[in-house]
């Protein structure tokens, strides 16, 4: 048994829509590894039951696994906006979403999040960035003043398989170029408290002071 085999074997069960959600995007997706998956799926529905949002942002929809992990944590009169950039995979993910039982707590819109969130007259209390690695700063710098005092901004992938340690990413990696400099203007904004875990491929957690 490896110690993630041992950590869902005691953890709150995935469910059986997640779980069917979980398979369909294995059978039917490009990179099902961007799926959240069980583990990070109930951090961030224990997240949302912390931090008690009323208003999630979430950048990079993807197949709406996490969506529904951000839903599933709201109370009954919250909102979570989502945003997918592909709409080629409008067709997979809206029905998974519309079918769920959070489907009047989930607004899913298709377009550039960094176009699209500017015209929305809401302040959220929780952002969930998960979506084009090159583009961190960016959905960062939108999100922050779009965001309540006290708020906070849930950033994944900030680990990027330990890329990051990499002084010279290889090929002009530009995914990684993306998701270091993110990283190192996070650390240097005095803005906002910071940690980062070390969750499946690294997990960051800011803070608006």
């Amino acid at each position: 048994m490896t110690i993630d085999e041992y950590i869902l074997q005691h953890i709150d069960e995935e469910g059986e829509y997640l779980n069917a959600l979980y398979r369909d995007t294995h059978l039917k997706l490009l990179y099902p590894r961007m799926a959240s998956g069980h583990l990070q799926g109930r951090m961030l529905k224990m997240f949302v039951r912390m931090i008690r949002p009323r208003r999630i942002l979430e950048i990079g929809t993807y197949s709406g696994y996490s969506a529904l992990c951000l839903a599933e944590g709201l109370a009954q009169d919250g909102m979570l906006y989502t945003f997918e950039i592909n709409e080629e995979q409008e067709d997979f993910t809206r029905p998974w979403l519309e079918g769920s039982g959070y489907a009047d707590k989930i607004t899913f819109y298709i377009g550039d999040a960094l176009q699209l969130v500017p015209q929305l007259d809401v302040t959220f209390d929780l952002a969930f960035i998960d979506a084009d690695k090159r583009r961190y700063t960016d959905y960062y710098e939108m999100v922050l003043p779009r965001l309540s005092d006290g708020g906070y901004i849930i950033a994944d992938n900030t680990l990027w398989d330990s890329h990051v340690l990499e002084e010279h990413p290889r090929n002009n990696d530009l995914q990684t170029i993306g998701i270091k400099a993110f990283n190192d203007h996070v650390a240097q904004d005095a803005r906002v408290e910071k940690v980062i875990l070390p969750l499946r491929d690294g997990l960051t957690i800011i803070r608006k002071k």
